[in-house]
């Protein structure tokens, strides 16, 4: 396929002149810049306005150009040349991939890509430390594994490793660790490294864990996090801290109860809560937050709580290949790997690396919607968590499926749920979006809130629709919107037998089954009462049985 020229640049486009013979070293600078940012395209012979020029006449042979730039590269970058003839002009489209990792000119010329505050791309340095954030973004580095320096034993607070010790018992975490005597324990969680003169010196999982506060202020900078209030844009709290990470989720649990407000509701024999904000999903977020942040970047954690909902946002994007279209299904990529290994042997965080099931979870139980991660971009991930009143009705319906299964409704079930209840109807293939899984797994999802009386299906086949089962409406106060749903159906169900008998003069049951899609039952009672309503005249009986339009059409 021949390439278009896009109509200005971007951070993934870059024209270049090559009216005074573009210096392969300018060429190839450019080419690193855009793949040390997310890859892209540069047009050799256009202009920075979008104007093409054409090829300087010692570019004309591009045959060897693929070859100029992996030499050229360190490690080689594999790019893919193509001519393309726009009019009387020619010019090169050079396609060159995302670079996983970094990629610089065998001088040691290091650039990334940016934009500027009005939006127009540049090229920029490439600094040590935006390297190292580059790093472990792409997995290549675990930095919270390595020591820091400068750092000393001493710099390990007494008081937080009993914290630890504490936090594996409150939150169930793995026992051996109570077992092991203080360096066994460094050891085995990953707080300090063993250096080649066989002194142990604290690394950076020590230090968030351990640290004293002077100690993280003096050695780890970039480490802070804040709690903040706005009500009515008026700031009711607004604090900035340093503290060790486990004390830090205390001081932020603590600081965040008196803004959760609770209530209890009757569920059968239980009471079950309903707080403003599920504790379970605000501690797995916040913890995310504090683990997965790029400690390389400076930036505060930000919790903040306002008038429409719940901000967590920390510095550093989404690690390489997950995305928010995979978000709930890709494996765990942990940023700093030692970091999230030793939190989930505490048991702060979900051992299987699995938390962002439970913040879904912690909302949508509750009626209320998904978690929102759309504001996340490369430099940071923020997550916003509605606080809009509970689904009591709902919620009930969940807790009462739940306490018959015996176990908790899958994930997948609850975000099928949300969906109904959002989008009144839906296609195998529109949850498999939800969701983010095939569109098979889908529809076990949905049959089997079909077979549990949640869900309620529609036709037969390919045109198999569901909505919320009668129940669940009922249960929600919403007959009227059950009922409109099921007129809607119907109604479409005759205006297609209708327009089909005018076409071809009749039609038979089975033809019925396959244009509306639906049961042979279900195809019996439609064509019963179009015929009960003088919409249809029935001629024939048994197989020859055909359906004409009646007196009333």
């Amino acid at each position: 396929m021949i390439p278009i020229l896009p109509q200005h640049e971007s951070l993934t486009v870059e024209f270049k002149s090559d009216r005074k013979r573009l210096s392969d070293n300018d060429l190839v600078e450019a080419i690193i810049c855009l793949a040390n940012a997310d890859g892209g395209e540069l047009w050799l012979g256009v202009e920075d306005d979008g104007t093409p020029t054409g090829l300087h006449a010692e570019h004309m042979q591009l045959a060897g150009l693929a070859g100029l730039v992996a030499a050229r590269t360190s490690p080689s970058l594999a790019v893919v040349v193509t001519p393309v003839a726009l009019g009387a002009v020619h010019v090169a489209h050079i396609a060159i991939p995302k670079a996983h990792g970094e990629v610089a000119t065998t001088g040691g010329v290091y650039l990334r890509r940016r934009l500027k505050a009005d939006g127009q791309p540049e090229c920029v340095a490439m600094l040590p430390h935006e390297r190292a954030s580059r790093a472990t973004t792409f997995g290549l580095v675990d930095a919270s594994a390595q020591a820091v320096t400068g750092a000393k034993l001493s710099d390990l607070d007494p008081l937080e490793r009993e914290r630890l010790r504490q936090s594996v018992q409150q939150y169930g975490g793995d026992r051996v660790l109570l077992e092991l005597d203080d360096e066994a324990l460094d050891g085995a969680l990953g707080l300090t490294a063993r250096q080649s003169d066989g002194t142990r010196v604290p690394t950076l999982t020590g230090l968030l864990l351990l640290g004293k506060e002077l100690a993280l202020r003096e050695l780890v900078g970039t480490h802070e996090f804040a709690f903040q209030v706005l009500a009515r844009e008026a700031v009711g709290f607004n604090e900035f801290r340093r503290f060790p990470l486990l004390k830090a989720l205390d001081w932020l649990e603590t600081n965040f109860r008196p803004y959760n407000p609770e209530r209890e509701i009757q569920v059968g024999l239980f009471r079950v809560p309903v707080p403003k904000v599920d504790l379970g999903a605000f501690r797995e977020a916040v913890a995310n937050a504090l683990v997965h942040r790029d400690y390389h970047r400076m930036g505060a954690v930000h919790v903040r709580m306002d008038d429409e909902g719940l901000t967590i946002s920390n510095p550093g994007g989404l690690m390489d290949g997950v995305t928010l279209a995979n978000l709930l299904t890709t494996e765990p990529r942990p940023r700093n790997r030692t970091l999230a290994d030793a939190m989930k042997r505490i048991g702060v965080v979900e051992r299987s690396g699995r938390g962002v099931d439970k913040i879904y979870r912690g909302m949508l139980r509750f009626g209320r919607p998904e978690p929102d991660y759309r504001r996340t971009d490369a430099t940071s991930v923020i997550l916003r968590l509605a606080t809009t009143d509970a689904d009591e009705a709902f919620l009930k319906r969940v807790v009462e499926e739940e306490g018959r299964r015996g176990s908790a409704l899958p994930i997948d079930s609850l975000i099928a749920l949300a969906a109904l209840r959002g989008l009144k109807r839906l296609t195998t293939e529109e949850l498999a979006i939800h969701i983010q899984r095939e569109p098979a797994q889908a529809k076990r999802t949905l049959e089997a809130l079909v077979e549990a009386g949640l869900a309620q299906a529609h036709g037969t086949t390919r045109g198999r629709t569901y909505t919320l089962a009668a129940g669940v409406y009922q249960a929600e106060g919403g007959k009227a919107a059950y009922t409109r749903q099921m007129g809607f159906s119907n109604l479409q169900h005759e205006q297609l037998v209708l327009s089909y008998v005018r076409q071809h003069g009749a039609i038979r049951r089975a033809e019925v089954i396959e244009l509306c899609r639906l049961s042979e039952g279900q195809a019996k009672d439609l064509l019963k009462r179009m015929k009960t309503n003088e919409l249809l005249l029935l001629e024939g009986a048994g197989r020859t049985a055909a359906y004409r339009l009646g007196p009333k059409v």
